[in-house]
């Protein structure tokens, strides 16, 4: 830090990188003395991807400054921070301040920010490459940019312990100085939008009022020439330091000895073995993929506990103090086990914890390396954990990530591109802040790596948009939210638009959601509005809420209770009576694709028969099964098995891309089988593979026409195809609603009220097709075809694999269902039933369906 060079660190979880990135803060604030009474203001600004780490950290960094008497103040600010904490936090600042990205861009658009980081010397990044891949990531990035400029020798420090591209984190970590070359404008030979055409410019003064074409924005080339981006060898880095060695990781796969289901994801039939783990260790974190599961597996535990061992369960959707008392109580060595899912995936640090266990397939090898670092988290310990599949094919993946942490091999994401409608609240945050020149504003912009290569026409939209709404929504004085002066400076229309900002910002848009609060019963008074008493227990979405009655039960916060009613915002509950059957509620989040790099893993096992003998016996009896009644394909093939079953015709596919291509891929086809008059009539979808049905015998069309398949899966359903189903697809309503409250079209919270989700969703769902009819271009439409593109349609990685299998296409046209086919079989028509009910229900399906595979 003394030398002004940021750096990142990648060191195995253990090894004290945490420690070693606050060291050079703790030495030199250690030898300023005395902390003066005004003037010092914050030094260190330690980032955190999780709540929970940022308070464990902060408990861990607490006991060496308390253990040398060192004057040095450490604070936490997180969402769970009380309001007048946060206010005497920016006037009375600690030493050092740990935080999440949402807190920070509260932080940076606080009229004081400047005064605030002005001796800010290190901002601390810890996890990475978990907050880089995301839209969380864009949002930091532009925070990092605007604290160079408040503290121009600011030095960031990068930590993590997954890294598979470190030139991108390094890149991350410091100012990207050469900003794009801007394109033509007014006067230097480019046509510009006029008014008459749908200009970018505001057409709004001062007052707000709207008076007709302004002045468009200054580029930053009119105050002088800027070079172009020369490439990688113009690009800045920070340093890297890498620590190499650690002990290797003991970690297996549960094998019962007996077979697994071939579907289902609760891995019920493992639950005794789990528990019998639990009371072999000192304290175990038991992972799981979803909340939903962490319900169903801590109430499975709990069944079983006859020794009433101390099990917890931590999830996002728990109320903040429920969450706290149960870390509280695991950092104080309380708890043998906690359900947890992915707020406790990163660095969290409780050195009595000797076993992880992670129910289900881990879907990525650094998520699992991750997750496995908890366990004896030292650096010269090794890490014991037990992977635990819920079906066979989860045990392929289970064995592939058991290979690639062998090889300590990464699969993190690749870098993002920053988001438009991340960018456009952060500018609306900025002038939140001060007035800001638009030039300025875009300098700073492009020096943070996701947005380098923005251009300034882009910029320039962004801008407009936060100012009107667009050419469509302009005529509207509600979505102008900034306004220019005569000085030039743009500045945030009013207080209240200011508020509303302070009260929307962040990019994680959850499902609407009501909370839950545990109360008295008033079963004998039907209709009575229950008063609001006892503790609030956590939240479930608004969708769930609204399909309860009053005496229906579900399972939440490892309870069983008993929907009494609504009261406002509020579900009000009792505990359910012992022995009563619940319903679990169900959540959007949390749930993993399987990664590119494991799915790759997994079809070079099924390719390799040698590879086979590394794996339980059932699964190795189950592939050669596949062999003799179908084939099994090669790494680089795709096998498509077309059949009868009842009166239907089936075909399934094998791509083995992850849920998220196989849905797009389903959806593709679906409308070339149309077209083709084979009367598809729908297809479901897994991991590993796809099923449609249709009324039509594909088999005979493949047989007449050797290129049918070939044209089926051609490369060219990524053109037109795509672009016919987004424009009638209800996902890109859902996709733009995100992108409009992450922009701020839409506020989810008002000074004084709060918007419903369903009001939420009329509102985007209008403004949807108004831009789609009268300003199809409009930014959050671009957006929001940009998030579609890359999560929810999963279209680059499904490129890829179109690409991976021209002229690799294998067909085997069969009389009946093939073993490999089973699994995704089992996903049509799957009915949501709560515990040994939907076990039995699969189970019969899954023998009706292998008897008739095999027979």
């Amino acid at each position: 830090m003394r030398g002004g060079r940021s750096a990142l660190l990648v060191a195995p979880t253990g090894a004290g990188k945490t420690l070693a990135g606050f060291l050079p803060s703790l030495v030199a604030l250690s030898e300023r003395g005395a902390r003066p009474v005004k003037g010092a203001g914050l030094h260190t600004l330690y980032v955190s991807p999780l709540k929970a780490l940022a308070v464990d950290i902060a408990r861990n960094l607490e006991a060496p400054i308390d253990g040398m008497g060192l004057p040095i103040r450490v604070e936490t600010r997180t969402g769970d921070t009380p309001s007048h904490k946060r206010t005497r936090q920016v006037s009375r600042p600690p030493d050092i301040l740990l935080t999440t990205p949402e807190q920070l861009s509260l932080l940076i658009a606080h009229r004081e920010a400047a005064d605030l980081f002005a001796n800010l010397q290190c901002v601390i990044l810890d996890e990475l490459h978990a907050l880089v891949t995301s839209k969380r990531g864009d949002l930091l990035s532009l925070a990092l940019a605007r604290l160079r400029r408040l503290s121009p020798g600011l030095v960031s420090i990068g930590l993590s312990a997954t890294v598979r591209e470190p030139d991108e984190l390094r890149k991350y970590l410091v100012a990207q100085t050469e900003p794009p070359l801007p394109p033509p404008f007014a006067g230097e030979g480019g046509p510009r939008r006029g008014s008459g055409e749908g200009s970018n410019d505001s057409g709004r003064d001062a007052s707000g009022n709207n008076s007709g074409t302004v002045a468009p924005l200054s580029p930053p080339a009119a105050q002088g020439t800027l070079p172009r981006r020369g490439g990688r060898e113009g690009v800045a880095m920070a340093d890297l330091v890498v620590v190499a060695g650690g002990a290797r990781a003991d970690l297996r796969m549960l094998d019962l000895g007996r077979p697994l289901p071939i579907s289902g994801h609760t891995a019920w039939h493992s639950m005794e073995a789990i528990y019998d783990l639990i009371k072999q260790h000192r304290t175990t974190l038991v992972f799981v993929n979803t909340r939903l599961q962490a319900e169903y597996t801590f109430q499975e535990l709990w069944r079983l506990n006859e020794e009433t061992l101390p099990i917890a369960i931590h999830h996002g959707s728990l109320d903040a103090a429920q969450r706290r008392r149960v870390e509280a109580a695991m950092a104080g060595g309380g708890l043998r086990a906690i359900v947890c899912t992915a707020t406790l995936d990163l660095g969290i640090d409780w050195g009595d914890v000797d076993l992880v266990v992670n129910v289900g397939a881990p879907k990525g090898a650094s998520r699992i390396m991750q997750r496995i670092g908890r366990a004896n988290h030292r650096m010269d310990e090794p890490s014991k954990a037990y992977l635990v599949p819920g079906n066979r094919f989860e045990m392929l993946e289970c064995q592939a990530a058991l290979d690639a942490v062998e090889e300590a091999a990464q699969d993190t994401p690749d870098a993002r591109t920053g988001a438009l409608d991340v960018l456009a609240q952060h500018v609306l945050g900025m002038a939140c802040a001060d007035a800001f020149d638009a030039a300025d504003l875009y300098d700073e912009i492009v020096s943070a790596s996701p947005y380098a290569g923005l251009t300034w026409e882009r910029f320039e939209q962004v801008v407009d948009y936060v100012a009107t709404g667009g050419y469509a929504l302009r005529a509207y004085e509600r979505f102008a939210k900034i306004l220019r002066g005569p000085d030039g400076l743009w500045r945030v229309r009013d207080a209240r638009t200011a508020q509303a900002y302070r009260m929307n910002v962040g990019t994680i848009v959850e499902a609407a959601r009501v909370k839950v609060r545990l109360g008295r019963s008033l079963r004998n008074k039907p209709g009575t509005v229950l008063p609001k008493t006892g503790r609030v227990l956590g939240e479930i979405e608004d969708e769930f809420a609204d399909t309860l009655t009053v005496g229906d039960t579900f399972l939440f916060a490892g309870e069983t209770l008993r929907f009494e009613g609504l009261a406002e915002d509020e579900a009000l509950v009792t505990r359910a009576p012992p022995g009563t059957d619940p319903a679990i509620p169900s959540y959007a989040g949390s749930k993993f694709p399987l990664s590119t790099f494991l799915a790759a893993r997994v079809r070079a096992i099924i390719a390799d028969p040698f590879e086979w003998d590394r794996l339980p016996a059932s699964i190795g009896d189950y592939l050669v099964q596949q062999r003799r009644r179908s084939v099994l394909p090669g790494e680089r093939d795709l096998l498509v098995e077309t059949f009868p079953r009842g009166k239907r015709h089936y075909l399934t596919a094998f791509p083995f891309e992850g849920r998220l291509a196989h849905q797009t891929l389903g959806m593709l086809l679906t409308r070339r089988l149309e077209r083709a008059g084979l009367r598809p009539l729908g297809f479901a979808a897994n991991d590993y593979g796809i099923a449609i049905w249709m009324t039509k015998d594909i088999s005979e069309r493949a047989a007449f026409d050797p290129d049918f398949m070939a044209g089926l899966f051609g490369e060219d359903m990524l053109g037109d195809d795509l672009e016919a189903w987004l424009d009638e697809s209800a996902m890109m309503k859902r996709t733009f609603r995100q992108c409009a409250v992450i922009a701020g079209l839409i506020e989810r919270h008002h000074p004084g009220l709060k918007k419903t989700g369903r009001q939420v969703t009329i509102s985007t769902d209008l403004i949807f097709d108004v831009l789609r009819k009268h300003e199809p271009d409009h930014l959050l439409l671009a957006a929001a075809r940009q998030d579609a593109a890359t999560g929810l349609l999963d279209v680059r990685r499904l490129g890829m694999m179109l690409e991976r299998i021209q002229g690799r296409i294998i067909h085997r046209a069969l009389d009946r269902v093939s073993p490999l086919s089973v699994s995704v079989m089992l996903e049509i028509g799957r009915e949501r039933v709560y515990g040994e009910g939907a076990d039995e229900i699969l189970a019969e399906a899954e023998a009706e369906l292998l008897q008739e595979a095999l027979a």
